[in-house]
């Protein structure tokens, strides 16, 4: 899959965990494991990020995003949370779902367009509650892909 970003299938899991510190975490390491990128920096570049104000986007979702000189286009990561997490978010609703993105360091406008892309899909009701009720990460992914090939048509 690649639009704006780049969304490898193993790079979106499920997973249960307690606050926000914990799913920074958890995105830092999915982005280690799929794209190369050094967990520990991406979840400092997160960590200031978050200090700026919360990326918790609304309607469950929260969008975590960093630069990186490890990638050399921006790269997502997705992960649904078993129970919602607190993440601040402007109208208070707890984060089901966390799209990770990380772009290059100097991906000005690259970075920008595949956070718009991601915001989209973040705003389209029925695809974020097919997310959330997907009974895997593969039909996840699945789902993913078609409305990205969609919107890139």
């Amino acid at each position: 899959m690649n639009v704006n970003f780049q969304l490898l299938p193993e790079a979106i899991a499920a997973a249960c965990l307690e606050s926000k510190d914990l799913v920074l975490e958890r995105v830092s390491e999915l982005f280690s494991a799929c794209y190369n990128a050094n967990a520990s920096d991406v979840l400092e570049g997160l960590e200031e990020r978050e200090k700026l104000g919360s990326t918790g986007f609304g309607n469950g979702v929260a969008i975590p995003h960093a630069r990186s000189l490890k990638v050399k286009r921006p790269v997502a990561v997705l992960l649904r949370l078993e129970s919602p997490v607190d993440f601040a978010a402007a109208d208070g609703m707890p984060v089901e779902l966390v799209f990770g993105l990380l772009s290059p360091e100097y991906a000005g406008a690259a970075h920008l367009h595949a956070l718009a892309a991601i915001s989209r899909l973040a705003r389209d009701e029925h695809t974020r509650e097919a997310l959330i009720e997907a009974p895997n990460t593969e039909a996840m992914y699945a789902l993913l892909a078609s409305h990205l090939e969609r919107d890139a048509a």
